[in-house]
């Protein structure tokens, strides 16, 4: 990628999952993965767990068949430079920079991932609701060993794989900074995002995640809802079958998310979402990135 004028980033965070947001509404912009990596690098670049690329979706490849539906597409990369279906957190930082930006109003707006369309309702302050979509609860499950204890795991998929494991103890995860040790490996053939929930009251549990292509994250959306998904099926709880939607409080490193499911199986994420910064790419650099 070679670009002879500077490029406009932001940075922004949902519960201090953050992220660099870098608008391209034409569809102009290639970033790499290893452009993606540098610029999420913590010491040589912005720093951040992931690359959110604002793109109309008609001018991108992967929903323009969504463009009638949602005029804009969030083009999410890990920090490692990898493609992601879904973020939960970054769909509502997505949401409130296009307010931010005079690109939306405040209110309902659908915004397209390659998890399919998002509906999201941000106020002009305060948190950002967003419908994060069915879970999916396939069979298949893994079990997940670390420092010699294992402990099953939920297999949960919210547009992104995810395996809940419960333990006594979030110190049982020990660091996160390499994926923990899963099996049968072959349940997951694109990598997961692993959970640790520990129990903190009625309809209340903490979590610690390791996200994959990013490791350990303060945050991860869809894995906080994946959680209260697993959680209320572990209590007995199935808004299905009681026709009464549940919510659960889901503490995460960077603060806290509410985690609705209903009765038809949405499941809706409330939350933080937060702009802090502006500023622009050297050119020299970026290209550089890239290479």
């Amino acid at each position: 990628m070679t670009t002879a004028q500077r490029i406009t980033f932001l940075k922004g965070h949902g519960t201090e999952n953050d992220f660099v947001i870098v608008p391209d509404p034409d569809g102009r912009l290639d970033l790499s993965a290893a452009a993606v990596a540098r610029i999420c690098d913590r010491r040589a670049g912005v720093g951040g767990d992931g690359v959110l690329r604002v793109v109309r979706s008609a001018a991108h490849p992967e929903a323009r068949a969504l463009a009638g539906e949602a005029e804009w597409f969030m083009d999410y990369r890990n920090g490692d430079g990898s493609i992601a279906e879904m973020c939960g957190n970054g769909v509502r930082v997505f949401a409130r920079y296009l307010l931010h930006a005079g690109l939306a109003e405040a209110g309902d707006i659908a915004i397209a991932t390659r998890a399919g369309i998002r509906r999201v309702h941000v106020a002009k302050t305060g948190d950002v609701t967003v419908s994060m979509g069915r879970a999916e609860l396939p069979a298949e499950g893994v079990e997940v060993t670390l420092d010699g204890r294992s402990w099953p795991a939920r297999n949960v998929n919210m547009g992104n794989p995810h395996a809940v494991a419960f333990v006594e103890d979030l110190a049982h995860a020990g660091d996160l900074l390499s994926v923990p040790p899963f099996s049968p490996a072959a349940v997951y053939p694109d990598g997961v995002n692993i959970e640790f929930v520990a129990d903190r009251g009625p309809r209340h549990v903490a979590m610690r995640v390791h996200e994959r292509g990013s490791g350990e994250t303060r945050s991860c959306g869809t894995g906080a809802c994946a959680v209260a998904v697993a959680t209320a099926r572990r209590d007995g709880v199935d808004p299905s079958e009681t026709g009464t939607p549940v919510t659960y409080t889901v503490d995460v490193l960077g603060g806290s998310l509410s985690i609705t499911e209903l009765p038809d199986g949405t499941v809706e994420m409330t939350g933080p979402a937060v702009i802090v910064a502006e500023g622009t790419f050297e050119p020299d650099w970026l290209s550089a990135s890239a290479a």
